[in-house]
């Protein structure tokens, strides 16, 4: 995803704190004799308002006392929400489209899952009465609305989402945008990038028809574009990383100088498809250098995106120079490898 994506979902996740500090759903009734209404807030853990003046209308009807202990939902709530929240920090860390799409969903189930749950209290607190209550009306049941209003007696009573539960509502509308703006962004690279194969490979065949023989190439790194094949971040620093070139002529393109060590580790290619392994120069103007003639140098103060803190340079003295001025030290990739691997 972009970094605006990214934002936008952090944005999103954290604006689901404010469920812990306002109601997530109200009830409000008004009749003649309360034309001021009655109102009550559901929070995700208490229930405020005029609970005991509706109680004690309810007790008339043989309606059970409404109070926090008969949701046993308050003590997994919070939980619940603060999984939400680190779960949409951790798709804007990560930049995943997969994990953005899955956040997004289990949002929606969640909503679905408490509207259901709303309901059957709802059902069971409107149909379960106490047979000896003083007011008994033969087939009336007193179950409130689970959105809107309905007239229950002489109550009109009204059921929606408080504040708390609009942040919610807002996070999952914001995450659903970012979602489709991204897809809309892969559909649409997918049929840039099936329209350049074709032709990448038609060119590709007259090429090797013309020239008798067909060498693997890198290709530039888009910086602020492309992705890193191992750890999946954006490519940002050119002072860092490289790329793999296979002997198809497949290109890999790394942003530090672990994830191409990571990748090969792994077998994210096999080493007798590789036809190069290069790394960017950190100095001069970034150009790649072949794995055979790059002397690195290793630091702290190097900084790299993902830790090694290894720089390729093309030249010896220009390394060393380097190691001098860090306090760090000249070696060559066999090494590194294997202290990165």
């Amino acid at each position: 995803m972009s970094n605006t994506s990214r934002i936008l979902v952090a944005i999103a996740a954290l604006a689901m704190i404010a469920t812990y500090f306002l109601p997530t759903w109200s009830i409000y009734l008004i009749a003649p004799q309360y034309p001021e209404g009655l109102s009550m807030q559901i929070w995700l853990n208490k229930i405020t308002g005029q609970v005991e003046i509706i109680n004690g209308l309810n007790h008339y009807i043989g309606m059970k006392t409404i109070n926090a202990d008969m949701f046993p939902e308050f003590k997994i709530l919070p939980f619940i929400i603060g999984f939400f929240i680190l779960y949409g920090l951790t798709v804007a860390l990560t930049g995943s489209r997969k994990l953005l799409f899955s956040f997004l969903i289990l949002l929606i189930l969640f909503g679905i899952a408490a509207l259901v749950d709303f309901y059957i209290w709802g059902y069971e607190y409107g149909h379960d009465l106490d047979p000896t209550a003083a007011i008994q009306v033969p087939g009336l049941t007193y179950q409130p609305p689970l959105i809107g209003h309905k007239k229950l007696l002489n109550f009109d009573a009204f059921s929606y989402p408080d504040l708390g539960a609009w942040f919610v509502i807002g996070a999952a509308v914001l995450a659903f945008i970012v979602w489709f703006i991204e897809w809309r962004k892969y559909k649409k690279s997918k049929q840039i990038m099936a329209s350049s194969k074709n032709v990448s490979v038609i060119t590709a065949i007259f090429a090797c028809i013309f020239f008798a023989g067909c060498t693997p190439k890198p290709e530039p790194i888009a910086y602020g574009k492309d992705n890193c094949e191992e750890c999946k971040m954006t490519i940002m620093d050119p002072r860092f990383g490289g790329e793999i070139v296979s002997k198809k002529g497949k290109v890999y393109k790394f942003d530090d100088a672990r994830c191409i060590g990571k990748f090969m580790d792994r077998r994210g290619i096999e080493l007798n498809e590789i036809h190069q392994t290069l790394f960017t120069n950190y100095a001069g103007d970034h150009e790649f250098i072949s794995v055979n003639d790059a002397h690195f140098v290793v630091g702290s103060q190097l900084k790299s995106p993902m830790g090694s803190n290894a720089a390729a340079f093309a030249d010896k003295a220009a390394a060393e120079k380097k190691a001098a001025e860090i306090d760090g030290k000249v070696t060559n990739w066999a090494t590194l490898f294997n202290i990165l691997k």
